[in-house]
């Protein structure tokens, strides 16, 4: 049990990277970097007690930096999409966010929280230990109004658990949406398929988008009696291929989950994920009022770890946030930051076996 530290090279502009790895009591590892704050591996074991790592990455920083689909980093000042890069905030017109996803603006823009390099203490506690991350995103950086101060804390357990904490203020109005888009497969990362999977997602409902773009059209949909519905067990390759306007809108799932919520704000099960070979299991709990579930449907040939290939749909993504566009959509629940409040929220990876 303990946290080691080592380097992981230089950024292209000069800035040093290290590389921290966090192990629990019960031999769980977890890799991370100061480089976009990316999980580049989690080991847990097996039904057997037999290692193996369980997400999406890259065995160097040079891959990261210029051809990573987001794997295994924290993503803001605004996760997920904002629709033409505009939206307007207490009467003013924000609209130089970069378009970097069609005729959209995606996680943050050209260089997003995933591509900054975080001030990191490590730390050890009664609860576990961990890392943690802070940031400052200057006003008007990519486009956003206000200083925006960033603090992520990553914390492994000993019940095979890390959790990830997220809070922001600012010293002027903005919007703020922050989550982590590590891609896992919990047979092992280079497994050919995730459709194996069986997924349930605690939701009720999702938030239908427009077209190819991925921009949601407002609507609050049930998913029942459509392939959206995981509110039981459902093995992801069931419906994925369906003949589904929102299926091939998204080319599989990319899709914003409205979750089932006790009460606002409240650490609730989101999804639970099976993985019947290993029997590994992956529960996510978060405080956010939606999952977007991403099926790695524009992953094609990357080389990753260990040399190997992640075809597409070999991961998936359980992105805890708000809705996608809330500062275009007024009957989403807002992504607003003001000055003296704080952003605040908690999202919890569990491992265990089955």
């Amino acid at each position: 049990m303990g946290i080691h530290k080592s380097g992981f090279g230089m950024t292209k502009d000069g800035n040093a990277v290290n590389l921290y790895t966090v192990t629990n009591a019960n031999g769980m590892e977890v890799k991370i970097i100061n480089y976009g704050g990316i999980i580049v591996s989690v080991k847990v074991p097996d039904k057997d007690g037999q290692f193996a790592d369980v997400v999406l990455g890259f065995d160097n920083l040079k891959d990261y930096e210029e051809k990573s689909p987001y794997f295994g980093c924290i993503t803001g000042r605004y996760a997920n999409r904002i629709a033409k890069g505009k939206f307007t905030l207490d009467g003013v017109g924000y609209d130089q966010l970069a378009i970097n996803n069609g005729p959209n603006h995606l996680h943050g823009g050209l260089k997003g929280f995933d591509k900054v390099v975080w001030q990191t203490q490590m730390f050890e506690n009664a609860d576990g230990l961990g890392l943690k991350m802070q940031y400052l995103s200057k006003d008007m950086e990519e486009g956003y109004p206000g200083n925006l101060n960033v603090t992520v804390t990553y914390m492994l357990t000993n019940d095979n658990t890390l959790k990830i904490d997220y809070e922001a203020t600012t010293d002027k109005p903005t919007v703020c949406n922050l989550t982590n888009h590590t891609y896992f497969n919990l047979a092992g990362h280079g497994t050919e398929s995730h459709y194996n999977h069986q997924m349930m997602i605690n939701a009720d409902a999702f938030t239908p988008i427009a077209d190819e773009g991925a921009i949601p059209t407002g609507e609050i949909r049930l998913v029942k009696e459509t392939p959206m519905n995981f509110t039981a067990p459902m093995p992801i390759g069931s419906h994925i291929d369906d003949d589904d306007e929102q299926l091939k809108f998204g080319a599989g799932y990319d899709h914003n989950w409205v979750l089932n919520k006790p009460q606002e704000g409240e650490l609730s099960l989101a999804a639970r994920t099976f993985e019947p070979t290993s029997r590994r299991v992956l529960e996510t709990y978060t405080t956010q009022p939606g999952v977007q579930f991403y099926s790695g449907n524009y992953l094609d040939g990357f080389k990753g770890k260990e040399s190997k290939t992640y075809p597409r749909r070999c991961g998936f993504c359980l992105e805890t946030q708000h809705y996608p566009d809330s500062p275009n959509q007024p009957d989403f629940p807002s992504t607003v930051l003001r000055p003296g409040e704080k952003f605040r929220s908690t999202t919890i990876y569990k491992f265990s076996v089955k």
